[in-house]
């Protein structure tokens, strides 16, 4: 496949991989996590297995198809000096020429060796490759500011609004959070790339990639996390109305037994006031016995007092766990609003200083 073609099927492989991830993989997402399906923990790990396999091998194929970029094909790195350049481009025309090399497409070797010494020998080509690929070689394309920001505008607000549509309901609340966490860090990560004067990725990870190559991977990437942060937060979900109703159902059989105790110690004083310390009748008005020597048990106010307590040891227990998720869902609202804020933040910032 040429160059151009693979260039200007970008947003159409991306589409591609969009409706592939949200048609195809999600629904067997989805199959994996059904409650009852597995347990919750392997469930959870065959899930993201599942999701990380399939994106690893789809953008593998990609980026096979995509085939070495310039500095893979001369063996160098982005930070080789122009002298070690110059040897391996040496060592490789003498390997490739026409006349030693017997392959049928041995001209074209050739040509494309010799293109890739000439773009990244020269400093301002060098520039554009590796910020527009070789599809900005060809249309001698330029960093262009407004430009960057309108085609980044309709990338990003196109794909929050996809994200916004298949996350709508209660149930997908915490998968839109970190939907939208993900798109604002990949946009610092794109506007850090594209703003900078050189490649801000340290020299040990990826060293021959490009700026150009890695948002061309962080765009396919997205799909598969998206898509995996629905099927997740789907399945993650706990409905804070149903832990309200809960809670209110525990307060209300709680003052029930409060009242149903209370009442019983009622009873018992004014029986133990009316036989002078005899037991406590028992709910037919009789005297309550013990099962062994036959005589009454006493069913003593403190008894009962003691009873009330437990039963209200208990059902605080459950209120107190119920609270305090209420109160964790709270307060992780705030935390992601001001995650949202400080991200937002830093790329305004870094815009500006850049510029």
């Amino acid at each position: 496949m040429s160059d151009s073609s693979h260039d200007s099927g970008d947003d159409l492989s991306g589409l591609m991989g969009f409706f592939f991830y949200a048609f195809i993989i999600h629904p067997v997402v989805a199959w994996i996590l059904r409650p009852g399906r597995f347990e919750r923990k392997k469930s959870i790990i065959y899930a993201i297995a599942f999701l990380a396999g399939i994106a690893a091998i789809k953008t593998g194929l990609e980026m096979k198809d995509r085939g070495p970029n310039y500095y893979a094909m001369l063996d160098v790195t982005r930070t080789s000096s122009p002298l070690d350049i110059k040897r391996a481009y040496k060592k490789l025309s003498l390997e490739l020429h026409p006349d030693k090399n017997p392959s049928p497409d041995a001209t074209e070797q050739f040509n494309t060796i010799k293109q890739a010494y000439d773009v990244i020998m020269d400093l301002e080509l060098r520039e554009v490759y590796n910020k527009f690929g070789k599809e900005g070689i060809k249309s001698n394309k330029r960093y262009d500011e407004t430009q960057f920001l309108l085609e980044t505008a309709i990338y990003y607000v196109s794909y929050g609004m996809m994200a916004f549509l298949l996350t709508l309901g209660k149930k997908s609340g915490e998968a839109r959070n970190w939907i939208l966490t993900g798109l604002m860090g990949m946009l610092v990560v794109e506007v850090a790339l594209m703003t900078s004067q050189s490649n801000p990725l340290p020299t040990w990870l990826f060293p021959t990639m490009t700026e150009h190559e890695v948002v061309w991977l962080l765009h396919s990437l997205f799909p598969a996390f998206m898509n995996g942060c629905r099927s997740l937060g789907a399945y993650l979900y706990v409905d804070l109305d149903a832990q309200t109703r809960m809670l209110l159902l525990a307060l209300q059989e709680q003052n029930k037994d409060v009242l149903l105790v209370l009442r019983e110690v009622q009873i018992g004083v004014n029986t133990i006031q009316v036989h002078g310390g005899g037991g406590a009748p028992g709910p037919n008005g009789r005297l309550v016995s013990d099962g062994v020597t036959g005589g009454p048990v006493r069913a003593t106010p403190t008894g009962k007092l003691r009873e009330l307590q437990e039963r209200l040891q208990h059902n605080g227990t459950n209120i107190a766990q119920a609270v305090q998720q209420l109160k964790g869902g709270d307060s992780k609202g705030n935390s992601n609003a001001g995650f949202y804020m400080m991200i937002i933040g830093y790329v305004l910032i870094s815009y500006w200083f850049n510029s």
